[in-house]
C-alpha cells in the first residue's frame, strides 16, 4: 500500500471513528430516529450529488430505479436499523467501547457467510470467531462488574445496550453478504447512494413520530452535520476510492484502526475513561477479527482444516 493510501485509511478511521463521538453528542437532544434519519439523510445528499457528476450519471441512476427493493433491503440493514442501534447504544455505553464493538462487524459477516453462502471456515477463522467474541464478552462483562455510582447506569442497562450494540454489527454482517447475493456487479457507489436513500425513507416516520419536542443545542445540530457530512458522505468517498485504488481487502483493514480513534476521540473530547481491562479487551477482539478475516493467515503448529 503506498504512502498516500495509507493517509486516506487513517483520515477514513479518524472518520468513521469519530462518528461514534458525534453520535453520542447528538443523541441527548435528538433522540435515536430523529438523529439517525438526519444524518442518513444528508449522507445520502451528499452521495447522489458525488454519483451525479460521476462520468456516468445516467446509468446510475437507472441502476437505483431498476434495483430499488434490494437497495432499500440493504439500506435497512446496512444503515437505518444498525445507525439507530448504536445510538440506543451509545446512551449508556461509551464512544469508546461501542466502536471496539462494532470492530466485531467482519466476525458476523463471516458467521453469516458460513451459515447462509455456505461458505468454508478454516480452523484459524473458527479460532479467530471464539476469540473475537470472547473479546466483546470480556469488555461488557468489565463494564457490568465495575463499580456503579449513583449516576452510573445499571448492569441491566449495560448489557442491554452492548446487546444493542452486538446486533448491530450483527445487522451489518447480514447486509454484506445479501449485498453479496442481490447486488452483485452494482457498483459500490451506487450501492451507498441507493442503500442510503433506502434508509432516510425507513426511518423518515419515526423521526416524525419521534422528534424532539424540547430545544435542541447547537452542539446536537453540529454533531448532524458532521454526522452526514463527514463521517458518512466523505468516508465514503474515501472508501471507495480506496477500494478503486487499493483492492477491498486491504481497504477493509479500516477495521483494525476505527476502534483505535473511537477511543481516543471518546477520551480527548469526552472524558471518557480508558481502564486498562478495556485496551486488553480491544486487542482480544482486533486479534480474534484479524484471524477471521484472513489478514493472519497463518499460526505455526495449527492445521487449516475446513468446516
Amino acid at each position: 500500500m503506498k504512502p498516500s493510501h495509507i493517509v486516506q485509511l487513517l483520515v477514513l478511521a479518524a472518520l468513521w471513528g469519530a462518528s461514534f463521538l458525534f453520535i453520542r453528542v447528538g443523541v441527548v437532544d435528538l433522540g435515536v430516529a430523529p438523529l439517525m434519519a438526519l444524518r442518513v439523510s444528508i449522507g445520502a445528499a451528499v452521495l447522489v450529488v458525488i454519483l451525479a457528476l460521476r462520468g456516468t450519471p445516467r446509468t446510475s441512476f437507472e441502476t437505483l430505479r431498476s434495483r430499488a427493493v434490494p437497495l432499500f433491503v440493504v439500506g435497512v440493514l446496512n444503515s437505518a436499523a444498525p445507525f439507530c442501534l448504536f445510538a440506543f447504544a451509545e446512551l449508556t455505553l461509551s464512544a469508546g467501547l461501542t466502536s471496539v464493538i462494532n470492530a466485531t462487524t467482519p466476525l458476523w459477516g463471516a458467521l453469516v457467510a458460513y451459515i447462509w453462502l455456505k461458505d468454508r471456515l478454516t480452523a484459524l477463522r473458527t479460532l479467530g470467531m471464539l476469540i473475537g467474541f470472547g473479546g466483546v464478552v470480556s469488555l461488557v462483562w468489565g463494564q457490568i462488574a465495575a463499580p456503579h455510582g449513583s449516576l452510573a447506569p445499571s448492569a441491566g442497562a449495560t448489557a442491554l445496550a452492548a446487546l444493542a450494540a452486538t446486533g448491530a454489527a450483527l445487522l451489518y454482517g447480514i447486509a454484506a453478504n445479501y449485498t453479496k447475493r442481490h447486488l452483485t456487479g452494482v457498483d459500490s457507489l451506487t450501492i451507498a447512494t441507493g442503500s442510503m436513500i433506502g434508509g432516510s425513507i425507513a426511518l423518515l416516520p419515526f423521526a416524525i413520530a419521534t422528534w424532539p419536542t424540547g430545544p435542541i443545542s447547537l452542539q446536537a445540530w453540529g454533531a448532524v452535520l458532521s454526522l452526514g457530512v463527514a463521517c458518512t458522505g466523505v468516508a465514503y468517498l474515501i472508501f471507495f476510492h480506496l477500494i478503486n485504488v487499493a483492492g477491498p481487502a486491504r481497504a477493509i483493514t479500516v477495521t483494525f484502526v476505527i476502534p483505535v480513534f473511537g477511543i481516543l476521540w471518546g477520551a480527548l473530547f469526552l472524558n471518557e475513561q480508558v481502564s486498562s481491562g478495556m485496551i486488553e479487551g480491544c486487542a482480544i477482539v482486533l486479534v480474534g477479527t484479524a484471524l477471521a478475516t484472513g489478514v493472519i493467515k497463518r499460526i505455526p503448529g495449527l492445521r487449516q482444516r475446513h468446516a
